[in-house]
């Protein structure tokens, strides 16, 4: 089993959830985060004085899934979350060593 972590523009989310759907992904775990890359944040303007804002909106995507289906996720949510500049995110693929569905159990691919 894997663990995809998936960093993106908040914005894109409908379009990652679209993505892994057809998929037939069922679950995942979204989170409002908030970082920086290689962009190193922005200035806004506010009531004529500009603010240095270092740390961006981003959604932390997070999904359990079996060793098979890695290439086809990665692939699915690096289109969808794709715009083509800078900031669009990072995808993070770790092992899981166990899984265990508290309701009723089951452990490894079948608590999924």
């Amino acid at each position: 089993m894997k663990k995809i972590e998936c960093i993106i523009k908040p914005f894109k989310l409908e379009d990652v959830k679209s993505a892994l759907s057809d998929l037939g992904i069922s679950g995942m775990t979204v989170s409002e985060v908030r970082g920086f890359g290689r962009q190193k944040g922005h200035t806004e303007l506010y009531r004529g004085a500009e603010y240095q804002i270092d740390f961006i909106p981003k959604v932390k995507i997070e999904l359990v899934i079996a060793s098979e289906q890695v290439a086809p996720v990665v692939d699915a949510v690096q289109r969808a979350a794709a715009t083509g500049r800078i900031g669009d995110g990072k995808i993070f693929v770790l092992d899981v060593e166990e899984s265990i569905r508290i309701r009723t159990g089951e452990t490894g691919v079948d608590s999924l």
